[in-house]
């Protein structure tokens, strides 16, 4: 990893939106699903089996690391991308805090019309 894809991947906040926004596409989530098992892959293997064109791929992996979910560092001629799950983690955190407060909601409500 070069120190500048670190320093942009290390003190980057990930806004939900941007991040649920990147994953909003069939296509970048089955790159993850791809990249989770956390090796580095070359656009050429994950273009492998797919209907898509490389630059297609390429695309879709640029919004993904705009979103900073995953990072790429040149070796040689060619990108290898990772899986950088922090922004995931931060919005199952963001999610989760959704959760606990829809749960509050409910309780009160319940608590009201029971009373």
């Amino acid at each position: 990893m070069s120190p500048r894809s670190r320093n942009r991947a290390t003190t980057r906040r990930h806004p939900p939106a941007v991040v649920f926004a990147a994953l909003g596409d069939e296509t970048r989530l089955s790159l993850v699903v791809r990249l989770s098992d956390r090796q580095p892959h070359s656009i050429s293997q994950l273009t492998h089996g797919s209907r898509l064109t490389r630059q297609a791929i390429t695309k879709h992996l640029r919004v993904l690391e705009d979103a900073g979910i995953v990072q790429s560092n040149r070796e040689g001629r060619e990108s290898l991308f990772e899986l950088h799950p922090e922004p995931i983690d931060e919005i199952r955190q963001y999610l989760d805090l959704v959760s606990e407060q829809w749960n509050q909601a409910l309780a009160r409500l319940k608590s009201f019309v029971e009373d």
